[in-house]
């Protein structure tokens, strides 16, 4: 992206504060950018869990996707909804709109994922408009946050370091995942998750190890890390300690495993391109990552 581009913020998953939107966009403004809401951004419904109703927010994204005008569509929240929006999307007329950014986490890793094998674009895993470490308080955005997200989006590289290795090596690949829970609810369904020939990137928040374990073997059993060439693990918030059986399942896949990266939940949030070329190297504790289109990486 430039300065200077135009960006839609929608709210697909849960309702988001409005005082914080307000407070998100005036962030992503000081970047040089235009800012639009969405319509439906900030409306409620009777599941108060989300943002409106399913047809307005599918409505919102995909009219904001599909705007020549609009150079990305960033996400307010994550909680949850946005995997009921993905039978309800034009993907052929978001599939002709061209690629963009999509930024977003957490549930919006439903739509990463739909995205990448709808649309053959790379997607942005990072901090999202309406919460803390990027909306912030009177002191700004939390900085390395905010330093991460904006290299990410006008850069060419990031970087993120890791602070434990599972089991060594170097791998290069593209980067796929993001948030556990919402990968494991995908299997059965047209967006099911591969990472065959790719680098799975994982984390979670609030889930107790046991679940972890469940969700991985969900995964396991249904091919899902068949052909995976590494893994990056995240952040583990209020996951008690899942190391145990991120090791038990993971590490008899025989690839490198680098784990402790700060991107997911938690503080700071680092922003990593999905489905674009990254490189796990556990000697430096590294995830790189090359900003770029799906296409151009494989």
């Amino acid at each position: 992206m430039r300065p200077g581009d135009t960006v839609a913020v929608v709210s697909p998953s849960g309702p988001p504060s409005a005082d914080l939107l307000r407070r998100g966009v005036e962030r992503l403004t000081s970047l040089g950018l235009k800012v639009v809401v969405g319509a439906h951004a900030l409306d409620r419904q009777h599941l108060d869990y989300l943002a409106g109703d399913d047809t307005a927010r599918a409505a919102d994204l995909q009219a904001a996707w599909c705007d020549p005008a609009v150079s990305g569509v960033f996400c307010c929240r994550g909680g949850y909804g946005a995997g009921r929006l993905l039978g309800l999307l034009d993907w052929d007329a978001m599939r002709a709109a061209g690629p963009k950014v999509l930024l977003g986490s957490s549930d919006i890793t439903a739509l990463h994922n739909a995205f990448a094998i709808e649309l053959g674009v790379s997607t942005l895993h990072g901090p999202m408009a309406a919460c803390d470490p990027i909306a912030g308080d009177d002191e700004g955005p939390e900085p390395r946050t905010w330093e991460s997200l904006r290299e990410a989006l006008f850069g060419t590289r990031t970087l993120a370091r890791g602070d434990r290795v599972l089991a060594p090596g170097r791998a290069e690949g593209v980067l796929s995942g993001g948030n556990l829970s919402l990968l494991a609810s995908m299997c059965g369904t047209r967006w099911q998750p591969s990472f065959a020939g790719r680098i799975a990137f994982l984390e979670d928040i609030g889930e107790e190890p046991y679940r972890v374990d469940r969700m991985l073997t969900q995964l396991l059993q249904a091919g899902a890390f068949d052909g995976v060439r590494g893994i990056a693990l995240g952040s583990w918030v209020d996951c008690g300690d899942p190391y145990l059986v991120l090791e038990d399942r993971l590490k008899p896949l025989g690839v490198p495993i680098l784990a402790g990266l700060p991107v997911g939940h938690g503080t700071p949030q680092m922003s990593v391109w999905l489905g674009a070329l990254g490189v796990i190297d556990t000697e430096s504790c590294s995830l790189t990552g090359v900003t770029r289109n799906q296409e151009q990486a494989r």
